[in-house]
């Protein structure tokens, strides 16, 4: 049997968990990729957290966040290895002059 048409899917918004109707939310896929649909599931961003996001490209940031074990110790000492771990892929974090 069919769902109802009226029924109205709402998801919530994974940076501030408000709940909204899921023609008026955007996919977020956590490796930048949002084309490639096959075996995914996407998580959801309402539309004013989706414009405050940084569309830049975000190559192996998803790979660096699970080798420093994101989620799994304090803000500091997530701080302190992202920072090592950057440097130690890409330079010193300083400004460069144009």
């Amino acid at each position: 049997m069919w769902p109802a048409r009226t029924r109205t899917e709402t998801v919530t918004c994974l940076a501030c968990g408000t709940e909204c109707p899921r023609d008026e939310a955007r996919e977020y896929d956590k490796h930048g990729d949002r084309w490639d649909r096959a075996d995914k599931t996407f998580e959801h961003l309402c539309k004013s957290c989706h414009r405050e996001l940084c569309h830049h490209p975000r190559d192996d940031l998803e790979a660096l966040l699970v080798e420093i074990e994101a989620g799994k110790r304090d803000r500091a000492g997530f701080l302190a290895s992202y920072l090592t771990a950057v440097e130690e892929r890409y330079g010193p974090l300083e400004e460069r002059e144009r």
